[in-house]
């Protein structure tokens, strides 16, 4: 595998931020516990959908306390249209509960603590650091795994092998939204089936095209 050099990683972000300079999100939330619930239902689901199912409901429980007195079967009506919706209402209502007793029903900041409660993984607890307590996280999705690959920064077998390539080679001024950039490349732009290289403002650059 070719890979990038530094001068060539820099040139990446630049580029990317060039073309997005603040990216945002695209789950819906209002607050830490709304996107911490967002995440956890956007696993092998897409943010539109999320995003459907969340407007209601996040109408009539945005907090911890609201969510848990829903309970699953409370909760199930408003994601039944999102896959594996069982297991994420038990998920949801267990990390209620959860932040209720264990943390003050505040969504903690330490990625040991988030990963403490029912459902949330690293790259979730990854996702809230990022955007909702402004870490220099890299979550690593399907979209950045494969974007990682095709460009030449990681060679990773696995998310969290590409997420500490990532981490060591991002420069720090492009660390905040590096993850994002990322991600919406690969959503947009160097998607699975059929990438926009004609389209992409790294073609001249990404290792896949040499």
């Amino acid at each position: 595998m070719k890979f990038l050099s530094s001068a060539e990683i820099t040139e990446i972000f630049l580029r990317l931020q060039k073309s997005n300079p603040d990216p945002k999100p695209e789950l819906d939330y209002r607050n830490a516990f709304t996107l911490l619930v967002a995440v956890v239902l956007s696993a092998q689901a897409t943010d539109k959908s999320v995003n459907l199912a969340t407007k209601d409901l996040f109408e009539v429980a945005d907090t911890p306390e609201k969510m848990a007195a829903l309970g699953e079967e409370g909760l199930i009506p408003y994601i039944r249209a999102i896959g594996l919706y069982k297991n994420k209402a038990k998920h949801v209502i267990g990390l209620s509960k959860k932040l209720i007793s264990d943390f003050n029903s505040e969504v903690p900041q330490s990625r040991e603590d988030l990963m403490s409660l029912p459902g949330v993984g690293q790259k979730t607890a990854n996702v809230v650091q990022n955007v909702f307590f402004k870490m220099p996280t890299m979550p690593v999705d399907t979209h950045i795994f494969r974007v990682s690959h095709r460009l030449g920064l990681s060679d990773g077998t696995t998310p969290n092998k590409v997420e500490e390539d990532l981490l060591k080679l991002v420069p720090e001024e492009y660390a905040y939204h590096a993850h994002h950039w990322l991600l919406l490349h690969g959503r947009y732009t160097c998607t699975a089936r059929n990438p926009k290289c004609e389209n992409c403002p790294l073609a001249d650059i990404c290792k896949k095209n040499m």
